[in-house]
Order: structure tokens, then sequence, then C-alpha cells
């Protein structure tokens, strides 16, 4: 089966939709993943999908020009302080897409709240014929694998899924034989990126490196191919952010250079999922 990759928002952090439809159309990607809900992070781009039926209708016709298609939206993060109702105008923003996910991560520790939330997101999303993934994020309320499961598990709904970011993956130290256990259909996407081996001793500056400074894959120390030998064949969205070589580079070159270390990554490796071996071919 052949490998297929969506540019992730925050590789292009700022680029309007309808240019990153085109750049990834141009630089070879086959989806795209967009951000319609506002994060309220330095650089974003200023007007949302959400916001704007001029900028979503220019969207549309990107997408219908190149033929991109739009893996997932995010990111409905799980708070006290959000009503999960306020995601329904991206879920319709992505579903009139033709959408497929939507990016969830919880950023509270109170564990019958998220579970609750998510649940909710879920319902939400089941008439878009949508999907709500669970992401886990080292710096956030659910850090761990583990808690991902639990939350999961307990929740029990058909369109639940579990995103695994290989950095965050690295990062909170989770074993590549946990994943053998989960079932295969709540598997649906993978971020893939990469970052040097060593994990940041202080939160602020695994933070700094998750937002803005991870690696092409390949150039860093995380055993990505391992990783992706214990899940089933989905789409790899490449989530890069890289805030000096995004500026030097520019969005198409830095968009292109993303995927072809990826593809370069993956083409001396094989990630076999049968006997869940992994070799570097010479």
């Amino acid at each position: 089966m052949t490998n297929q990759f969506s540019l992730a928002y925050l590789t292009v952090l700022g680029c309007p939709p309808p240019e990153m439809t085109y750049i990834a159309a141009k630089t070879g990607y086959d989806f795209i993943s967009l951000r319609p809900i506002h994060m309220g992070v330095p650089g974003e781009h200023d007007v949302s999908l959400t916001e704007s039926r001029t900028l979503l209708c220019e969207t549309k016709k990107a997408m219908a020009d190149t033929g991109m298609k739009l893996l997932d939206i995010e990111l409905a993060r799980i708070c006290e302080d959000i009503d999960p109702k306020s995601y329904q105008p991206a879920m319709e923003v992505a579903a009139e897409l033709g959408g497929r996910h939507v990016l969830s991560s919880v950023w509270t520790k109170d564990r019958s709240l998220a579970m609750e939330r998510f649940a909710e997101l879920c319902e939400l999303a089941k008439p878009f014929g949508l999907t709500i993934d669970l992401e886990f994020v080292p710096i956030a309320g659910v850090s761990t694998l583990a808690g991902a499961v639990d939350i999961l598990t307990a929740v029990n709904k058909k369109n639940a899924g579990l995103m695994i970011d290989v950095h965050h993956f690295q990062r909170s130290r989770e074993k590549v034989e946990d994943l053998d256990s989960l079932p295969r259909e709540w598997f649906r996407y993978v971020h893939l990126c990469d970052a040097p081996v060593a994990i940041p001793e202080s939160t602020e500056e695994m933070t700094r490196i998750l937002r803005e400074e991870r690696s092409y894959v390949g150039e860093g120390g995380i055993d990505v191919a391992s990783i992706l030998s214990r899940i089933p064949q989905v789409p790899y969205s490449i989530e890069l952010p890289h805030a000096k070589r995004l500026k030097e580079l520019g969005y198409e070159e830095f968009a292109r250079q993303c995927l072809v270390s990826a593809k370069r990554y993956l083409n001396t490796h094989t990630v076999d999922r049968q006997t869940e071996e992994i070799r570097k071919i010479d």
C-alpha cells in the first residue's frame, strides 16, 4: 500500500487555507490538515474558516482545482472553560470540505470532566460523519498513552480514536510494545516528525521544541520506524513546526523539504507490520 501524506497546519503556521491547499498539491501531498479553530497562538492566520464564508469558498475552490482532500481539522481542546458545543461550527466546516477527523487533546487533570466532554464531542461529531481522535501531549492534562487509552476505553464511542504523534510518543517515554494490544480501528492517522533523542528536562524547553523546532524525519533521534511498525497503514500527517526554517525557506519550500525527508526516511527503512521487524536498507 502506498504511503499517503498530509500537510499539517502547524508546519506552515499562518498560511491561509487556500494558499496552503495549492502548496500541498504543488509539493506532492495527498491531504491537508486545517485549523479552523483558533488557538490564540502567535503567527496564526487572522481569519478562521468558521468566520469567513469567502475564505471557505476560496478553500473549496482550491481543493476542487487541485483535487486535494481534507484529512482532519484541529484542535478540539478539552478544558474547564471551553464548551464542546463551541466546536460545532468547525465540525460543519470540516464536513462541508469533506473532512474525516477532528483532532482532540485534554488539558485538564479532572478525569471525570475529561471523559464527559470527550464523550460529548463524539456525539456532536456523529451527525457530521466525523471521528474524534485523541492525542496525548506531554505538556497537557492527558500526557501519556495510558491516559488516552483510559479515556477511550471508558467512553467507548465508535467514532473515537487514538492519534499518535511520534514526537509526543518519544517525549512521554512510551514503549512501542504497548501499542500492540490496542484496537486497530482506533488508528486513523499519525503525526510524523522527528526531534533530538535527548528529552528536555524542563517543560519550557520541551514546549519550545514541540511548537517551533522539530526536526525533519530521519534527522533527529526518534526511532520513527519502530513506532510506525506497531500502527496499521494510515495517512501520515507531517506536523513539523520549525520557525527558523520556515522563515528562511518560505511556506512552499519548507513544506516540500518536510515531505522529501519523510519519504526518504520511509524509503530507507522497512516498516514490516506483520512481523514487526524494522531494518535499515543499506
